[in-house]
């Protein structure tokens, strides 16, 4: 069951602007509709960071990334701080707000960029719109982040806002209110430069060597460069208006990473506070619990070596009682070394989504937190009298020396515990095959707790 918020005084201070679906595989993003009504909507101001908020990766009608947008626009209060340049203006929001009416000329100016910049023609687009003072509880984000929400679920909500849209259907309302409903509690930032418009669909033009110095030279960034496999994170693959976007924990390390990138003329930048990177869309789950379109951590024992298939993909099955198959596909690359070295009665939690036909867990992240010690025989016993190697006779049978007759046990052998090539840790496929939501290994928390992972402390907090 979904509650909206009691309509209290601090939930009117703020207009909230949800905003999604109103991309295609073909053109347009999100994030670009978002910064055009930063760019024209000048009535009121912008309040906190814009917000990308991205929902439950495992959607089967999902666009690209299932990201949504919230803006929040009310009277400024406290001292303005830098989150953009759009048309050569700096853009700058207030860390709050003083109470605040319905718009309608916000609403307007929404409404106008989305119809002139959705993909209405998309056959599987459905973009919503939604402005509201009265925010949703954050019960809606979680769900909507962990599982599938159903309109039914959502429509008691539109009666409470103050105006919305979805000229094809109503799908886009749903990814637009739990945008709205997100309260962060861990958060990155994003700032992602826009190409001009008369490069939209060409080729993009970042240098790379700059790319490859990130890490290096911002390490509170992450998700910029593929090393082994030669691949710029940052720089999108789709024909969008996006050129590249840089993710940290940093806000205000953000733009200055921006500004060492040798590229293509930039249109504009926005920086947005984001739950990329948080792991949220993870629930610790049972095996028998497990259902498609949903992503969890598994913890369980290995219950058979594993066995690469044809295609190079990697599988094991997993055990808590039940069982289930956990697969590292090929695009994860190295990652797939790791899973192959396990063992049965290793102690393993396992991230990733559940995919239904076959059954099977796709991994995100493996913690290893305990392996099995195996030995292995590297040598027959010696015979006590004669000294001559002796002879296997049978795996319960034990040991004989054929010239003397002399018997020994099977535990007589030499024996060493075998080189596992792994050791207990936290295993990440590489920055290329990373989802936007899942947690990089670099800011998992710097002592084991719980699922394998403590809380880290953001470094920089605005609204």
């Amino acid at each position: 069951m979904l509650f909206i918020a009691p309509p209290r005084i601090r939930h009117l201070v703020v207009l909230h602007v949800g905003i999604d679906d109103t991309d295609s595989m073909e053109r347009m993003c999100t994030t670009y509709v978002a910064t055009e009504i930063v760019s024209r909507f000048r009535g009121l101001d912008l309040i906190g960071y814009p917000r990308l908020v991205r929902l439950n990766p495992n959607i089967p009608w999902k666009t690209r990334g299932n990201g949504a947008l919230c803006l929040r626009y009310g009277v400024g209060q406290g001292t303005p701080f830098h989150v953009g340049r759009i048309g050569g203006e700096r853009v700058e929001a207030y860390p709050r707000s003083g109470p605040v009416e319905a718009n309608e000329d916000l609403w307007e100016t929404c409404e106008d960029v989305v119809m002139e910049l959705a993909d209405l023609e998309d056959p599987e687009a459905q973009p919503g719109l939604v402005v509201t003072r009265r925010k949703p509880s954050p019960g809606l984000y979680w769900r909507a982040v962990t599982d599938v929400v159903s309109w039914k679920e959502v429509e008691p909500l539109l009666s409470l806002v103050d105006f919305y849209l979805a000229p094809k259907g109503m799908r886009g309302l749903i990814g637009s209110l739990a945008a709205i409903s997100w309260r962060p509690r861990d958060r990155t930032y994003e700032v992602l430069a826009y190409r001009m418009q008369e490069r939209w669909g060409t080729l993009r033009v970042v240098r790379e060597e700059d790319v490859m110095a990130l890490d290096e030279r911002f390490p509170t960034t992450f998700n910029n460069y593929d090393h082994d496999n030669r691949h710029m994170a940052v720089v999108p693959n789709s024909p969008c208006p996006v050129l590249l976007g840089i993710r940290g924990d940093v806000a205000d390390d953000l733009h200055r990473a921006l500004s060492t990138i040798k590229c293509e003329a930039v249109d504009r930048w926005i920086l947005f506070k984001t739950n990329q990177g948080t792991d949220e869309h993870l629930v610790r789950r049972r095996v028998q619990d497990l259902r498609s379109n949903i992503s969890a951590i598994v913890e369980g024992i290995v219950s058979a070596r594993p066995r690469v298939l044809e295609g190079g993909h990697v599988v094991f099955p997993l055990d808590d009682g039940s069982t289930v198959d956990c697969v590292a596909y090929e695009p994860t690359k190295a990652f797939r070394k790791i899973v192959r070295e396990l063992y049965p009665g290793d102690g393993v939690r396992a991230y990733g989504s559940v995919r239904d036909i076959p059954r099977s867990l796709n991994l995100e992240k493996l913690d290893v937190f305990e392996l099995r010690q195996i030995v292995v025989k590297v040598a027959n016993p010696r015979c006590l009298s004669c000294g001559r190697s002796m002879k296997s006779v049978g795996r319960a049978g034990g040991f004989r020396c054929r010239p003397c007759g002399a018997k020994a046990p099977p535990d007589a052998a030499e024996f060493r515990p075998l080189d596992r090539g792994i050791t207990e840790g936290i295993f990440e496929p590489p920055v290329a095959a990373r989802r936007h939501l899942s947690r990089p290994v670099k800011r998992m928390a710097f002592s084991r707790q719980g699922e394998g992972s403590g809380t880290l402390r953001t470094l920089l907090t605005r609204p």
